[in-house]
């Protein structure tokens, strides 16, 4: 089975996506695959999932951590955030839930303290309609001097690159629901600018991988970076595609296996509520899909290894 075929038969949640990304499907037969995800699937059981306080629970985890993550998949799916269940459930959520004493108790989409935790609570709450303003504008006052982000400042003057990515996720999604403000343009192209001075994967002090983990894919990502998950941000931000790119992309293009598809390297499905149906060393529909877009975004693939 051709790769995009293996998409296009499977959970709403890839197969509306691939058929918006990767074919020339109409945008209402898209929408109409789009309005199964809260019905069916991956969508559906997320939804099914919520506790009646709001949270998402496992019973080997603080209540943060299937909630964050399981939502962070859950916006992963591209439901429709208008859909009453999905609406509901979000209502449910910023009002049964509270974040730890220790973080001030305040609702969910107001986020904590940590910029690599806020980024992805951020996007959560501009892509389900609850943008928080504040927690925007704390995590442009987070920035490094470098221009990325990290979760232990002040402590290190040193951005992540883990950190920077779940930030400018956060304010890549604000920056659509709410419109842009030279403040948050500004803190994301410095933030952009820091992971493309450093090739996506190196070190700009000496030019090595920074960490061999970027090079493999992981999904669901939980606050982890990797070359694929930079690469479908800049995608996604519409930015033009860089030169600085190149080694990155051709890194994508390696990976593919010689069925067109791209494995499950890494996971962290150990902070979701519900199964991911997947497996490790095996195909990966997300990555395939989220690989596929990226390239199909840069340009065609075999020009990646001229």
């Amino acid at each position: 089975m051709e790769a995009l075929d293996w998409l296009l038969d499977s959970d709403p949640a890839i197969r509306w996506q691939a058929m918006r990304d990767l074919t020339d499907a109409p945008p209402e037969a898209a929408a109409a695959e789009r309005a199964r995800v809260p019905r069916e699937g991956v969508g559906a059981a997320i939804l099914a999932g919520q506790g009646s306080d709001g949270a998402w629970h496992r019973p080997d985890a603080p209540d943060w951590l299937p909630t964050l993550f399981t939502c962070l998949l859950l916006r992963a799916t591209g439901v429709d955030p208008a859909e009453p269940v999905v609406d509901a459930a979000m209502t449910r959520l910023n009002a049964g839930f509270r974040w730890d004493e220790s973080f001030g108790a305040k609702p969910f989409f107001d986020g904590e303290v940590e910029p690599c935790i806020n980024g992805g609570t951020l996007a959560l709450g501009a892509y389900f309609g609850r943008p928080s303003e504040s927690l925007a504008h704390r995590l442009v006052g987070d920035q490094l001097a470098d221009g990325g982000w990290n979760c232990d400042a002040p402590t290190s003057t040193c951005s992540s690159f883990h950190s920077t990515i779940c930030v400018l996720e956060g304010l890549l999604e604000y920056e659509r629901a709410v419109g842009s403000t030279a403040a948050i343009a500004t803190a994301r192209r410095r933030g952009e600018a820091y992971l493309l001075e450093r090739g996506l994967f190196r070190r700009r002090s000496t030019g090595e991988v920074a960490s061999p983990a970027f090079l493999t894919f992981a999904f669901p990502p939980r606050y982890e970076y990797d070359v694929l998950r930079a690469l479908d941000y800049f995608r996604a931000a519409g930015v033009e595609p860089d030169p600085r790119m190149r080694d990155a992309l051709q890194i994508v293009e390696r990976r593919r296996q010689a069925d067109g598809r791209w494995l499950l390297d890494r996971t962290h499905d150990e902070a979701l509520a519900v199964p991911l149906g997947e497996s490790l060393g095996e195909p990966s529909r997300w990555n395939t899909l989220r690989a596929l877009r990226v390239l199909e975004w840069y340009g065609a693939s075999s020009e990646l290894t001229r």
